[in-house]
């Protein structure tokens, strides 16, 4: 794998872990409870899964034609700043339609474990293709963003780890 993707996807993995470990000991109950018009621990960890197993697919298949792919630039990186700033803000955002349509409902933190597991090697293998070159290929379409290349994908999914935490962490003091 590149060292700077290498290096991402290992940021991620350990946001990962520290979140998995949280809900480890939670009971399937404690996961689900919520409140009206919350989602619960469960439903905040099936948005992420589903959210990258999503961005995974659609990377797969951009990475099929990646040589006919544009670079990105200048404005692609004001955007990923954009998307930085707004995921470190405390806004909800709407989740697009087809993550909503696509989330499972896991029935503990071993299922929640195992489905993001097999997410990221799905993930890992094909960073692992991935040659210098293909660095700043748009190859990843962030619903508000737009195109983006794959070293800010995986920038945008540490964002989102990270907009998504607070929450978690709010959830967890009220199971």
């Amino acid at each position: 794998m590149h060292p700077q993707l290498q290096t991402l996807f290992e940021t991620i993995e350990k946001q990962k872990q520290e979140l998995l470990l949280q809900i480890d000991s939670l009971s399937p109950t404690q996961l689900q409870q919520h409140a009206p018009g919350q989602w619960s621990l469960g439903q905040v960890f099936a948005h992420l899964i589903t959210s990258e197993k999503l961005s995974v697919q659609y990377l797969k298949k951009k990475y099929l034609g990646i040589e006919e792919q544009p670079r990105t630039g200048f404005i692609e990186e004001l955007k990923m700043l954009t998307l930085v700033i707004s995921q470190r803000l405390p806004f909800k955002f709407k989740a697009p339609k087809v993550v909503v349509d696509n989330t499972p409902a896991f029935a503990d933190a071993v299922a929640i474990a195992d489905a993001w597991a097999a997410t990221r090697m799905e993930m890992k293998d094909l960073l692992s293709q991935f040659t210098a070159d293909q660095l700043t290929r748009k190859v990843y379409k962030h619903p508000v963003a737009g195109k983006l290349n794959i070293k800010q994908a995986l920038r945008f999914f540490q964002e989102h780890l990270i907009h998504h935490t607070p929450q978690i962490k709010r959830l967890l003091k009220q199971s």
